[in-house]
């Protein structure tokens, strides 16, 4: 018995220091006013989201204009006062229970402000609303007139599947708004998000993020300054600068949206996306992810910069499972692997790879149609071309021509084969012709069925004509003074050049020539009857590649042979 008397006095000892600490904090709670921390000061008011959010603006307005309902407490194991001291404070002990409305609120222990319809909460405390919002922490202050809730030290909010955690939330019932200011994790079934200030509102789902927000995807980490993510849609707004990171590629955007359960974006501003060494710009993008492919809309870049070339256009299409993509309005390919860049536009721009993730990988880089590409030493044009990486061969169809510097090459196809970026030899095919122009009147001139030309360091040095050749050029001295004009016909001839100029040429075999005296050349012989001067439709800058100009008419190439690929009927109607 004696054992259980001093048993319950040491029970009502600490008991009553209880009491004591609490009364004490409480005259130092009313002696100090407690200012709630201010809201956070987003780039954009979540409250003003879209119409949904509008009507809960109103909504809260209009309940503003309402009479203040009374805090009620409802239980308490203790209850102590200090009529004469505190006479509005009550301390309340052991299960206590708070209702607001519909909101109702548990603790260990508080003190309770009648005047004020406010109440400080201590320990495990608890706010209920429904089914639906469940907010926790280890203390709790109540305004009721404002209806503000302020929670400190583990507070944890869960509205359905979303859940957020932070040391430090206040939460405005008026406006369902829950906002943190010193750090804070929202999660849902999909996404963690992080920041330093952050709101959410679980009627909207709709959240706002500021300074080092960082969302962590199973596929993709986004960073970045602002962003506003719904928890509903999943989507991500995107209102600063940001970077997405994946294991294959790395979107850097400063305003947009991204759909994380689609894994679909849409980036304005100049954003970029990068993949295995390929810049993809445009003043907007379009990225799918789970199909793995983007788009890019109007002054569109996109730069390899392991094959350096750059391919831009007003439209872009990248498909980065297959490697491939293409470019139309104003496309061009830029090679800058060489010393001078090499400009190309088509109407449209190809890539296109094969045999990707093995050992015989190749690509396809085709042009069509109109092409016209200028470099400083070379120009060309021609229907449509076809680069492939395999044999390192550019294949020129319609109509083809190539310039360098004063040399005109045509025939009805040319292919040139490249070493290291730069051009081994040439092979032109059928109706083969190269002029060189001496001035407005003389030109060198060789025409035959089949033509091969050997370039070193990017100097045509060496030519093989095959096949019914015909030639008329003018011999020279030393100090470039025409000395006669010479045509002569046969079935193979070598020229070799010096300086970009015919220095010599020799024929295999059977051959026949005439040389005339300046002054006593045929006006006939002045020109074979293939010859064809295309000065007029040669690429004059980097900008003239735009302008298309065609053959005058009835100076197309007609074919000799059908290059058609060979198919039976069958097959030309399946395709």
């Amino acid at each position: 018995m004696l054992k259980q008397n001093k048993k319950k006095q040491k029970s009502n000892r600490h008991r009553w220091l209880l009491v004591g600490f609490l009364c004490l904090f409480g005259v130092c709670i009313v002696a100090q006013v407690r200012p709630a921390e201010p809201r956070l000061n987003s780039v954009d008011s979540t409250m003003k989201v879209d119409k949904d959010t509008s009507k809960v603006t109103q909504t809260a307005d209009q309940q503003k204009q309402k009479k203040k309902t009374k805090v009620y407490l409802l239980h308490s194991d203790e209850a102590q006062a200090d009529k004469l001291n505190h006479p509005d404070m009550q301390i309340l002990i052991g299960n206590v229970r708070f209702r607001h409305d519909s909101m109702y609120m548990d603790c260990d222990s508080a003190l309770l402000f009648e005047k004020t319809n406010s109440f400080e909460a201590f320990g495990n405390v608890k706010m209920r609303q429904g089914d639906t919002l469940f907010i926790d922490g280890d203390y709790l202050y109540y305004d009721g007139q404002t209806q503000i809730a302020q929670l400190r030290e583990n507070v944890k909010m869960v509205n359905r599947n979303t859940t957020l955690l932070t040391d430090s939330l206040n939460y405005d019932r008026l406006y369902d708004l829950g906002y943190y200011f010193e750090g804070g994790t929202l999660m849902d079934e999909e996404n963690v998000l992080t920041s330093d200030w952050g709101e959410y509102s679980p009627t909207t789902k709709q959240s706002v993020f500021n300074h080092d927000v960082k969302l962590v995807n199973p596929k993709f980490v986004l960073t970045s300054d602002t962003l506003r993510y719904n928890t509903f849609s999943k989507v991500a707004n995107i209102l600063g600068p940001s970077n997405i990171v994946s294991d294959n590629n790395h979107i850097y955007s400063e305003r947009g949206f991204y759909n994380t359960l689609s894994e679909q974006a849409e980036l304005l501003d100049r954003s970029i996306l990068t993949n295995q060494g390929k810049k993809l710009v445009g003043d907007s993008l379009f990225y799918d992810r789970k199909a793995g492919y983007g788009e890019a809309f109007d002054n569109v870049r996109m730069t390899d910069s392991i094959n350096k070339n750059i391919l831009t256009g007003d439209y872009c299409f990248y498909n980065e499972l297959t490697d491939s993509a293409f470019a139309t309005k104003r496309a061009i390919v830029i090679d800058y692997s060489q010393g001078d860049s090499l400009f190309l536009h088509g109407d449209t721009l190809q890539v296109v790879s094969y045999n990707l993730n093995t050992d015989s990988l190749y690509r396809l880089m085709k042009a069509y149609h109109k092409v016209r590409m200028y470099r400083v030493d070379v120009q060309g044009v021609c229907d449509s071309l076809v680069y492939n990486s395999k044999d390192s061969c550019l294949t020129m169809y319609r109509d083809p021509i190539l310039w360098n510097e004063g040399q005109q090459l045509l025939g009805e196809e040319i292919k040139i084969y490249m070493n290291d970026s730069t051009i081994d030899w040439v092979h032109i095919i059928n109706q083969t012709l190269t002029v060189e122009m001496k001035d407005s009147i003389h030109y060198n001139q060789v025409a035959g069925k089949e033509m091969k030309a050997y370039f070193i360091d990017g100097d045509m040095r060496h030519i093989e004509v095959i096949g019914n050749v015909q030639t008329a050029f003018y011999p020279e001295e030393k100090d470039s003074t025409m000395t006669g004009f010479n045509t002569s016909e046969g079935s193979l001839l070598h020229l070799f050049l010096k300086e970009r100029k015919m220095e010599k040429g020799k024929f295999d075999g059977k051959s026949n020539g005439t040389m005339y005296p300046m002054d006593q050349i045929p006006p006939d012989k002045l020109r074979l009857p293939t010859f064809a001067w295309f000065d007029y439709i040669r690429p004059l800058s980097k900008e003239d590649i735009f302008n298309w100009r065609s053959k005058r008419a009835g100076e197309s190439l007609k074919p000799t042979t059908d290059r058609r690929p060979k198919t039976d009927k069958r097959n030309l109607i399946n395709m």
